[in-house]
Formats: C-alpha cells, structure tokens, sequence
C-alpha cells in the first residue's frame, strides 16, 4: 500500500535524498547562471542544494515531499540524456549510454536496499530496468555507501520510487556521519624535516599540521646534520636533500620520498602506549581493503598500531598505539585523517 501511494506521489513524507556527482557534471547543470536549477527548483518544488568548495566531486542535496523528489530526478534524469545526446553529435560513438546516478545513502540502510540474499535488490532491477548497484565499502571518513543507478530516464525514475519506499520503510540506525568530498589531493613529500606537495616539476613547501608532527619525531631521531655527505639512515633521504633544506622550493630530482620516518631508531624516549576507541562502523575506513591503510599508518608513523577483535553487544573498537610520544602523535594524526 505504501509503495503504491510513494509510486503515485500521494504519500506527504519529507525526504532527503544526496547524489554524488562529479563537478564537470554540475557545471553543465548550472550553465546559464544556475537558470537550469532555478528551473528545477521552482518547477518540482524541491529544494535543491549543491555543496561548494574546490573538490573533484559534489554532493546535491534534494529534500521535500516524496512527488517533489520524484519530479526533481525526472528532470535530472532527462537533462543528463539531453547532455549524453548533445555529447554524441561530436563523437563517433554508435551506442547511447545509459544515464548514470549515484546515490548516497547511509550503510545502516544499505542491507534493506539489497534484501536477503540480494532479493530486494534483484527484484528492483527486473520490476525497473534499471542497473542497481551497491558499493562494498563506504565513502571515505563516512558511514555512507554509493548506490549507482543507471539506465533510461524512466528506467532510474521507477528505480528511484522504489529506492525511496525502502528508506522508509527502514529508517537509518544509529547516528549517520555523512560523506563530505575533500579538495582534490597532491601526494605530500617529507624533506628535511619540511613537508612539500608536489607542482609540477618542482616541490612546493606545504603548511601542515603533518610537517610538525613529522619535524617532532625528527627530533627524536639521530639523523646526519644538514650538509654532511655521510650516508643517511636506511629509509631515509641522502645528503642531497639534506643540503637542499634552505631552498624554497625543491626540483623534483633532488627528492626521494622515504617510506618510513623511522623515529624508533633512537632508544632514549621511552616507549608508551595510548589507546583509542574508534566505531566499529569506521573501522574498515582505517584498515582499508585487506590492511593496505593500516600497514601505511604504521610504515609512516613507526608506531606499533593493534586493533582489538570486535566485542559482541559492543558498537565500538579498540585500538592500541605503542611507540615514542612522536610516534604516537603522528599514528593519531593519520587514523583520524582517514
């Protein structure tokens, strides 16, 4: 009976539904002075919000009742046709894509979205035509999950009524931290104590709080003084860059990124633990796909990083850092980063 009122619009519920979309997609939707948005705000009734910032991706974020929503995607959906049907006049490509769509939705709700033994998820397909798919893991530093819908107008249409009336049915559990898009990254270099980004051909000085933290366990670490030529430490830079330190900016060919800040070298700052409890929502965040993310942290920090097994009835995990006080600023410093 629900889906039959949510399917004809009758059914007066608020919803907020998020898209992830890429930012060369938004620019084509707000051509014209943000006129197309304007458009599809005043004439679904929808509100439409699209978060800012200089980040490679968007969140869009589109609340009202269930028929505003459902109308605010039709448009959606045939303005990204209209935009695959202009692309094509230029190409020589002889298929159509289908129109693509990422939904953004909390993992609490994702095991509903796809139903025992994927039924649900496999019903939705056939009774739409759409293509549903479910990502594995969540966003970055979120408990959010990507759920990608793509097909014809009508085809994403359906799919999304029926996406709405599962999220009713099965609201979130527990508290949701929702996905927010970063600034597209440059990979951070470690010189002499100074972090740097890469620009280019060259390596540019960066301001972060990583450099302090990596200058900290420097301190603790017998490393050759800046401008001798005896060899540096496994793991470490050579004398080259060593003697480079006071430049502003480093020539790439001068670098060599160090796998390991390699504090523990010098035995005289007491070894100490410090623990942390992380939820057990987060935590594959902080693994990252079979430990890649947690052997980095340890590999960059030098400290020794445990991760309890999961407690039943317990929501939360328990992890233990071990090392110099630097290591362990630095091991914080990264799991909370991820």
């Amino acid at each position: 009976e629900m889906e039959s009122k949510v399917s004809e619009g009758g059914l007066n519920v608020t919803l907020t539904i998020r898209l992830l979309m890429h930012g060369k997609v938004r620019g084509s939707r707000r051509r014209g002075k943000g006129e197309t948005v304007k458009k599809m705000r005043e004439e679904s009734g929808a509100r439409i919000n699209i978060s800012e910032g200089n980040c490679p991706e968007r969140i869009v974020t589109i609340t009202g009742p269930t028929d505003a929503i459902f109308k605010a995607f039709a448009m959606i959906a045939y303005k990204f046709e209209e935009d695959i049907t202009n692309s094509m006049s230029n190409s020589t490509a002889t298929s159509k894509p289908p129109v693509t769509l990422r939904l953004v939705v909390p993992a609490s709700q994702c095991g509903s979205l796809i139903g025992k033994g994927g039924s649900k998820i496999k019903e939705i397909r056939e009774s739409t035509g759409a293509q549903v798919q479910v990502a594995g893991d969540m966003l970055p530093n979120s408990t959010e999950r990507a759920v990608t819908i793509s097909g014809t107008p009508d085809a994403i249409i359906q799919c999304v009524k029926q996406i709405c009336v599962v999220m009713l049915e099965s609201p979130p559990k527990g508290a949701t931290i929702p996905y927010r898009p970063k600034p597209a990254s440059t990979p951070v270099i470690f010189a002499g104590g100074q972090a740097y980004t890469i620009q280019g051909q060259y390596a540019i000085p960066h301001p972060d709080q990583l450099t302090k933290l990596h200058q900290l366990a420097m301190q603790q670490t017998p490393f050759t003084p800046l401008g001798q030529t005896t060899p540096a430490f496994p793991g470490t830079l050579g004398s080259v860059a060593g003697k480079q330190r006071s430049s502003a900016v480093l020539p790439l060919p001068a670098l060599t990124v160090f796998p390991c800040i390699c504090p523990g070298l010098d035995a005289s700052p007491p070894a100490s633990t410090h623990e942390l409890t992380i939820p057990n929502d987060l935590i594959g965040c902080i693994i990252g796909r079979q430990g890649t993310k947690i052997n980095e942290i340890r590999q960059m920090s030098g400290a020794q990083i445990k991760i309890a097994n999961a407690t039943e009835g317990s929501s939360e995990r328990q992890i233990t850092i071990t090392g110099t006080p630097a290591n362990i600023s630095l091991a914080q410093y990264l799991i909370n980063a991820r």
